[in-house]
């Protein structure tokens, strides 16, 4: 059976360099403004449940608020433990009597100010039970959608897929619209992108393959997100439009505290609350 910990530690320190350079981009365009705001760090602890080691890992919550970026968090965890035994049954390779898991990843949710500039949420993941796999995905979330920002989102995750199997592309996009669904309303909760999970590692060369294309993942938001925040954020608004993305931002956050499986994930398994919760909106309306 391998052991995955120096894999787990190698996909630690690629999430928290993609962190690093997505927050550099992010600051760099609210610098580009005028803005001074810049990302506040938190450290956070697991508490260990009973009968675990002392020592379970943790994270770190990064979080500004800006002229551009009215919320955005980034957050980076690496934590380890075992499973609640009415939970791990829902979790690929774990089971009431094999929960020991570990996970490392990073998790991005960005609310912008002006609401030409979509929100955005994108995520990669490493877990391990009995068995290892890799998740993850991203997609955009419009208030007032343009058809140039969708394509140029999608184009560059099918970029990224296509580096990786010829068909994952639309395999992935289909997913991503099958779960970013908000059922109660019968809407998607913006225009998609991918999502994947359960990418399974069966041996070294399979976790190298699996572990470029989460890589990839990573790099294709980081180059096209940024692109598309320029080329909005100047545009005018008005009290309509606001309106129109506070109320968004209420279905946005229905999707995360009903069907999201990385909340529930995080509260099942003793992860930070505010780290966990920082996906939702600084504002939001329901009619």
């Amino acid at each position: 059976m391998t052991d995955w910990t120096p894999y787990t530690q190698r996909a630690r320190t690629w999430f928290e360099h993609l962190r690093d350079a997505i927050c550099a981009e992010f600051e760099a365009i609210e610098r580009e403004t005028g803005s001074d705001a810049s990302f506040v760090y938190t450290p956070w602890k697991r508490e260990a449940l009973p009968g675990e080691a002392d020592d379970t890992g943790g994270g770190t919550r990064g979080v500004m608020k800006g002229k551009v970026f009215e919320k955005v968090g980034v957050n980076v965890s690496t934590v380890a433990g075992g499973l609640a035994k009415d939970f791990a049954g829902t979790i690929n390779g774990a089971s009431a009597d094999q929960n020991a898991f570990t996970a490392t990843g990073i998790s991005l949710v960005a609310h912008m100010a002006n609401p030409h500039v979509p929100a955005v949420h994108m995520n990669t993941r490493f877990l391990t039970t009995t068995k290892a796999w890799f998740g993850g995905g991203g997609d955009l979330n419009p208030p007032i959608p343009y058809e140039d920002d969708t394509a140029e989102f999608h184009a560059a995750f099918k970029a990224a897929c296509d580096g990786f199997a010829p068909d994952a592309y639309e395999r992935y996009k289909a997913w991503a619209d099958e779960y970013f669904y908000i059922p109660h309303r019968g809407v998607h909760r913006g225009v998609g992108g991918i999502f994947y999970d359960h990418l399974e590692c069966t041996d070294e060369a399979v976790w190298e393959a699996n572990f470029a294309f989460t890589k990839a993942v990573g790099e294709a938001f980081l180059a096209v997100f940024p692109r598309i925040v320029r080329r909005r954020l100047g545009l005018p608004w008005n009290a309509a439009d606001k309106a129109q993305q506070l109320e968004w931002r209420g279905r946005y956050a229905e999707f995360n505290l009903v069907y999201d499986r990385g909340t529930l994930f995080g509260l099942k398994t003793g992860g930070n609350i505010d780290a966990i919760l920082m996906s939702l909106p600084p504002e939001a309306t329901w009619s």
